[in-house]
């Protein structure tokens, strides 16, 4: 429960002013279909967090355990310091294109959008570290849906009115304290 609780909160920290989240606005904003929207948001987000979070836990196979102390705590740390760096969108994941339809293009540019997004990052991290595959990424992906849904549904209003500094601060004040946690030997009695 603990590996979904933390996964789910830290993701919807980190995905506010993440550019899958203004992905989000974008495509609510051409589109005016937020059920597609949000299903193709599933869809992309479980397929890739999925894969990042089988990459996670392959990872823990092959590295020895002290070795993967310090990649974590170095790389939650790492991801601390990202967070508080504002993101922009490339002009080519929004999906110019339209022929896939409205849930087509949401998947193919969210799934594209996700790639080495930190949000992915995160959950091969976050799936090393508890070395709980289903429920990092049931809650990797929840996290994504909490910090999209309103997006789609509410679009640049909500934006406007968001404290998006604070937001991302407490998302990397969460990274560094599991960082720190990790180099401290808090995953010790899961072999780091």
């Amino acid at each position: 429960m603990e590996a979904f609780l933390i996964s789910t909160g830290l993701v919807a920290l980190a995905e506010i002013g993440d550019k899958t989240q203004l992905l989000a606005f974008i495509l609510a904003a051409r589109f005016r279909r937020p059920g597609a929207i949000c299903l193709g948001i599933l869809i992309a987000t479980l397929v890739n967090h999925a894969c990042a979070g089988a990459l996670g836990s392959w990872i823990t196979t092959q590295v020895s355990p002290q070795t993967m102390r310090w990649v974590l705590g170095v790389g939650f740390i790492a991801m601390a310091i990202w967070t508080l760096i504002p993101d922009k969108i490339d002009e080519e994941e929004t999906g110019k294109r339209y022929r896939f339809g409205v849930l087509g293009t949401t998947i193919v540019a969210f799934f594209l959008a996700e790639m080495g997004d930190k949000t992915q990052i995160a959950t091969v991290a976050l799936a090393a570290r508890f070395a709980d595959l289903w429920p990092v990424v049931a809650g990797t992906t929840l996290g994504m849906m909490v910090a999209n849904v309103p997006a789609v549904l509410i679009g640049d209003k909500l934006a406007h009115k968001m404290p998006v500094r604070l937001v991302h601060g407490i998302a990397a004040a969460i990274f560094a304290v599991l960082g720190a946690a990790t180099l401290l030997g808090a995953g010790e009695s899961l072999g780091f």
